[in-house]
């Protein structure tokens, strides 16, 4: 099934300019949004996963400020 949208011109014309030549619109237009998206993975980790995984965010996140902190001072 297909489906007519409306775009703006600017939006068209940048979509036509980052479509390639074996693409049809729809796939640069799905390329281009990436495919899935974070709200694809609702569901899939029991939060002890989530909390997990968001406090290894947070110290990976801690450790590279650290990091851009030492190098900053190195240069002051």
């Amino acid at each position: 099934m297909s489906h007519q949208v409306r775009l703006e011109d600017d939006v068209y014309e940048r979509i036509k300019a980052n479509k390639r030549d074996d693409e049809s619109f729809s796939d640069a237009v799905e390329r281009l949004i990436g495919g899935h998206s974070l709200s694809d993975l609702r569901g899939v980790f029991d939060e002890d996963q989530t909390t997990e995984m968001r406090d290894a965010i947070e110290q990976a996140n801690e450790d590279d400020r650290d990091k851009v902190r030492d190098v900053a001072e190195r240069f002051e």
